[in-house]
């Protein structure tokens, strides 16, 4: 049995930097009884057998380790070093506690800014006892990494003007947060089964796809199927949204688990 054809992955979040319902808001998306409509920040989980890896580990990291009851982590692979994407990481400790310093798979810029803001995990002398440790491994989008038989390919992608890390899982790519991507960046997303790609909202936005340039990608990029994720209260009510998307383009949503054979 091959296990590059069963590989599971699993919308820890799909909301954008401020969650929904974002606090304070009176929005009609953010008063929604529809559990659909409520978006923890970003992440997924790739589980292959009883091995798991997460993209980013954000400030509801906890919470969403706690709803899909995960007992293991292999490691964290790291787009970028904003908040939503990197706020959760003192949370790992339960892990670390189990298996000692948690593989993390991170830029050069990224890692000095996780360095810098969580200078107690990194710390050599002095540390308090039950301080998360993590192993870091420094990558580049002209990497390639191989991790428990699958496949990983980092994908350059312009957040704005801050180039970040989109990752490709064997037939599946995780773009987060994405604007631009270069010509050479997009041959790395031949033949995709899974693309999950930003679509935040239908105005336009200078940081981030919005629904119209999300959907040319994906023509453009032809996967099989498509998922749309880092959403804002915005963009409308799940029900209301997946309804007007082509056909095999779909909104996720927290908790949603697709496979890639």
């Amino acid at each position: 049995m091959d296990i590059k054809k069963e590989l599971k992955i699993t919308f820890l979040g799909t909301g954008t930097s401020t969650g929904v319902p974002m606090i304070s808001s009176k929005h009609p998306v953010s008063l929604s009884t529809d559990k659909r409509d409520k978006r923890l920040r970003s992440s997924i989980m790739v589980s292959y057998g009883a091995i798991n890896y997460v993209v980013d580990c954000g400030p509801d990291f906890r919470q969403q380790m706690l709803r899909e009851d995960v007992q293991s982590l292999k490691g964290i692979l790291f787009t970028h070093e904003h908040a939503d994407h990197i706020a959760g990481l003192d949370d790992i400790r339960p892990f670390c506690f189990k298996i000692g310093a948690l593989p993390i798979y991170v830029g050069k810029r990224v890692l000095k800014v996780l360095e810098k803001r969580y200078d107690y995990v990194f710390a050599t002398e002095n540390r308090y006892p039950t301080a998360p440790s993590v192993a870091p491994t420094i990558i580049s989008h002209k990497d390639s990494l191989e991790l428990d038989g699958i496949s990983i390919t980092p994908v350059e992608l312009m957040h704005g003007n801050l180039p970040i890390f989109g990752y490709r899982f064997n037939n599946v790519a995780y773009l987060t947060d994405i604007k631009t991507i270069s010509e050479e960046e997009k041959r790395k997303l031949q033949n995709l089964d899974v693309l999950i790609v930003t679509g935040l909202r239908k105005k336009p936005h200078p940081t981030h796809f919005n629904i119209e340039e999300a959907l040319a990608f994906i023509k453009e990029i032809q996967p099989q199927r498509t998922y749309l994720t880092h959403i804002s209260e915005v963009l409308g009510f799940h029900k209301e949204v997946e309804k007007e998307l082509p056909e095999n383009v779909f909104l996720a949503y927290d908790g949603l688990v697709v496979e890639s054979y």
